[in-house]
């Protein structure tokens, strides 16, 4: 018996490293930018895809040497017009600086290529909207927006849950880190939690916001069954940095802490508006939806993959390849993501 069960778990451990060998794609792809987010984030991704990188664009000549010595296989050049005449290349995956992602995406789109942008894609929604026209002239190329957490399990979990919820809700959410000095902290930071509320509730009205020392943006969202208290804020650690959310249903209570764990609790029962739990003790049930195994090394307990990076890239490369097509993260999906952005902005500058 025991020799039967071993080989089942070898024959199962065998099919699972084929199926991971045989993760392959045919089309060349080529990487514009090489700091720190993306070496620790994005090209880990690409890696355990076997994703085939021909170039790795910087903007430092003394990095060229540098980059081939630590990618042996890959083309290091300071010229993206050299990438986008290259007819070998299907891909463009862009991570440099936000001021710069708006430019550079509009010279990969208007060559035709597929395209991975970062967030911020641009700066503005006018910005937005003229990206937009410019993949409808050159006929559609694949545009993938990196606002990962969309892709997030905790987010995906939580939006199919919310889909089966009936009346109105209300949320709670806060997201803090420590100061941000290098940029513009709404764009660059707390358009995370502002597209996946939009995803996951819908279009968003402001009803207040205020800045608190120029670091903590507290927030009044409205939208269509839903009504969410933010606060989005810079004035904290990021050694002890929080991203954290309360959804009050009708049926019951999620709570979503980290992008690693995801709980259902019940709602006690009442009689004639009583809380019968005030009266005599009920149990509390609780469901984990979703928990990341800090023990267990895998890749689907890694933060790449709890945060949203692996699905995000891997749904890019598979449409690229055509795979597989999703368009939730495509320009067109963030309107009114960059929609609620001015709102705050237009406000912000009345006072």
């Amino acid at each position: 018996m025991e020799s039967i069960i071993k080989n089942i778990i070898d024959r199962y451990k065998r099919i699972r490293s084929m199926r991971q060998l045989k993760q392959v794609y045919g089309g060349n792809y080529a990487f514009v930018g090489i700091g720190d987010h993306s070496i620790n984030n994005l090209y880990p991704v690409l890696n355990y895809l076997h994703v085939p990188l021909k170039y790795i664009c910087c903007k430092s000549k003394d990095k060229i040497p540098l980059i081939e010595a630590a990618y042996p296989n890959v083309c290091a050049t300071i010229s993206l017009a050299d990438i986008l005449h290259d007819d070998d290349i299907k891909g463009v995956f862009v991570s440099a600086s936000p001021q710069s992602h708006f430019a550079i995406a509009s010279e990969v789109i208007k060559s035709g290529k597929a395209l991975f942008i970062e967030k911020p894609p641009c700066q503005s929604e006018d910005e937005l909207l003229q990206l937009i026209s410019m993949r409808k002239e050159a006929n559609f190329p694949q545009v993938t927006v990196g606002l990962q957490k969309r892709n997030a399990p905790v987010i995906r979990i939580l939006k199919k849950k919310l889909q089966k919820c009936r009346g109105n809700m209300s949320y709670n959410l806060k997201y803090l880190t420590g100061a941000y000095p290098e940029g513009d902290a709404l764009l660059d930071l707390f358009i995370h939690p502002l597209d996946y509320v939009t995803f996951l509730f819908g279009k968003a009205e402001v009803k207040f916001a205020e800045w608190v020392k120029h670091h903590t943006l507290m927030l009044v969202l409205k939208h269509e069954k839903a009504t969410g208290i933010l606060e989005l804020s810079t004035g904290y650690s990021w050694h002890d940095a929080k991203e954290s959310m309360t959804v009050n249903t009708s049926n019951g209570i999620f709570e979503m802490n980290q992008m690693d764990s995801l709980i259902y609790k019940d709602k006690q029962t009442m009689f004639m508006g009583v809380p019968l739990e005030k009266v005599y003790p009920l149990k509390m049930v609780e469901v984990h939806l979703f928990d990341r195994n800090d023990f267990v090394p895998t890749i689907h307990n890694n933060q790449i993959v709890t945060q949203g990076y692996f699905d995000t890239i891997k749904g890019f490369v598979d449409a690229v390849e055509k795979r597989k097509t999703s368009s939730e993260q495509s320009l067109e999906a963030i309107i009114d993501t960059y929609k609620l952005i001015e709102s705050i902005r237009s406000i912000q500058n009345k006072k």
